[in-house]
């Protein structure tokens, strides 16, 4: 997952091809001074070949996705001495958990 690139001032960006990039490398850098991101597109659809921003953007990398485990994966990772008791309480918890949030638990982070 690619960063994401905050400014505070401004959010534009402005695509170029990777050819474009090449031949006139001095109006890209034009456009990094004027405050904007440059995203220099790849010539076969792929992922963009680079992200040009100027200094002071803040760059974000986003964490890793958690792995997904079932919660009898999750009870099998506790050690043997581990205080951890999964009582009626607990079973009534997760199960109100659930009912609250019956929309999907897709993210965009996924």
């Amino acid at each position: 997952m690619p960063p994401t690139v905050i400014h505070p001032d401004k959010t534009s960006e402005i695509h170029i091809s990777e050819a474009d990039a090449v031949r006139d490398f001095a109006r890209v850098l034009a456009y990094v001074r004027d405050g904007l991101m440059v995203v220099i597109d790849s010539e076969g659809g792929s992922p963009p070949v680079a992200l040009i921003f100027p200094a002071d953007f803040t760059v974000v990398t986003p964490l890793p996705n958690p792995p997904r485990r079932t919660l009898a994966e999750a009870i099998a990772l506790l050690p043997e001495n581990s205080p951890a008791v999964m009582d009626a309480d607990f079973a009534k918890d997760v199960e109100a958990a659930i009912a609250s949030h019956r929309e999907s638990l897709n993210s965009a982070w996924e």
